[in-house]
């Protein structure tokens, strides 16, 4: 069978790329502008050659963190030149740009990512496309804007979201588009991560599936049990089955070494996987695992957070008077529940609580919570604040951004097999066809 081949786009640290790459697709390359989660990225893909992921960079292309409009501005003719040899483009631009709440700004360079994106699909026009996103994607803002509707030429009111702006776009350049909200956790994820999975098949190859675009979601869930069978997963993970091998109580703790730490900081020295689960995120790691570093909580914080494990509902926020009693000014803070998958990862590391330890989880927790193995190694600042969380990626916001590997690797099986589908179909001759050669012949 022939290896599709795949770029990823706004690819952060390579969540989606590393399920792509595990379900048999080929990935060429990947553009990511935020240096710290490129580095996440070049060290598992490009400088790692061990565990069947790398990529298939082209020379032209310096591998570097790299901004799509500078790519744009650089290399457009060898993207054009691309074209026919690249089947799927996965990654979407952010949403936060097209917000339609207020007054828009024409400007605003986060319409410029929006743009660029569309740019990039018209340069290499691959056969499919492939987005993940918050499910706010699809909702539409208060403010009614008058656009123009690109199948028919009219102008109408109506509210849009960042999805309908997509769809508009990318119907233009020729492609079909549909989205299906997606639990993560029904796909071996220990998590439970409601997105928006947004699937583009170009308009000439629609016609050679059954029931449309929508045969991609049919394949998605075929895909689904076959992962869960093939990897020996239950239809849930739950949190302990994730991450009891990497509990602190009573076991050996060594000093972090991880030249990024400062000094001080303390690491369970791990042992061996207890759970199925485990045993299947250990596979091609060797070593000590990387982003394993504790944090450091002042005696206070463990003791209010030991109080929140005992007489807290777990599995669910705090709701506003719980925090109030524990005097706590955040507004998301979860308790983990052992028995269930955890709630949402984000990119802040004190959103939650450790199911039964008194304090938040390590990096390499949330990488598990993610479905991302242990070989894989993150890079640059383990966190940052201020002014800086908005201009910096470091290893906690890689993984809360990233598209779980479990779930990536399933919508590239699905992805894989409907291209197949496709390609059967338009060798195999109609019935009609067949009565032509046959009577062209006689």
């Amino acid at each position: 069978m022939k290896s599709h081949s795949f770029v990823d786009l706004f690819a952060g640290c390579g969540g989606l790329s590393l399920g792509l790459s595990q379900a048999g697709l080929l990935g060429k390359f990947a553009i990511e502008r935020d240096p710290m989660a490129f580095e996440t990225f070049s060290t598992n893909f490009i400088d790692n050659q061990s565990q069947g992921v790398a990529f298939d960079w082209p020379t032209w292309l310096a591998k570097q963190a790299w901004d799509i409009e500078l790519l744009l501005a650089e290399h457009k003719d060898d993207l054009v030149e691309l074209r026919g040899t690249i089947d799927v483009l996965a990654g979407g631009p952010p949403c936060q740009g097209f917000s339609f709440a207020g007054r828009r700004v024409e400007n605003d360079p986060r319409n410029l990512l929006f743009e660029k994106y569309v740019e990039v699909v018209c340069a290499l026009q691959p056969q499919a496309l492939i987005l993940e996103n918050v499910p706010g994607m699809r909702v539409a803002h208060a403010r009614r804007n008058v656009v123009d509707l690109p199948v028919s030429g009219l102008k109408a009111e109506k509210p849009l979201s960042f999805y309908d702006k997509l769809v508009g776009s990318l119907d233009v350049a020729g492609y079909k588009v549909e989205a299906m909200l997606v639990d993560s956790s029904r796909f071996g994820v220990p998590q439970r991560r409601s997105r928006l999975i947004a699937v583009g098949v170009q308009k000439d190859l629609c016609k050679w599936l059954d029931g449309g675009i929508g045969r991609m979601f049919v394949l998605l869930e075929e895909a689904r049990l076959a992962q869960l069978e093939e990897l020996g997963l239950p239809e849930v993970v739950s949190t302990s089955s994730a991450l009891s091998d990497l509990e602190t109580v009573d076991r050996e703790m060594l000093d972090c070494t991880d030249p990024e730490s400062a000094r001080g900081f303390r690491e369970v020295k791990y042992v061996q996987p207890t759970t199925t689960y485990q045993r299947l995120m250990q596979v091609g790691h060797e070593g000590r695992m990387n982003s394993m570093r504790l944090a450091r909580h002042r005696d206070d914080v463990r003791d209010r957070f030991a109080r929140i494990i005992v007489e807290c509902r777990k599995g669910v926020r705090m709701n506003d008077e719980s925090r109030l009693t524990y005097g706590l000014k955040k507004h998301r803070i979860y308790p983990m529940a052992s028995d269930e998958p955890a709630p949402t990862v984000t990119t802040l590391p004190d959103d939650i609580l450790h199911y039964c330890e008194p304090r938040i989880l390590t990096v390499r927790e949330t990488a598990r919570l993610q479905s991302f193995p242990d070989w894989f190694a993150f890079k640059g600042k383990f966190t940052t604040g201020g002014d800086r969380r908005t201009k910096e990626c470091p290893r906690y916001t890689q993984v809360g951004n990233a598209v779980p590997p479990h779930l990536a690797r399933a919508i590239g099986i699905a992805l894989r097999n409907l291209l197949v589908e496709v390609a059967v179909k338009k060798s195999v001759p109609s019935e009609g066809t067949r009565e032509m050669l046959v009577a062209a012949t006689a």
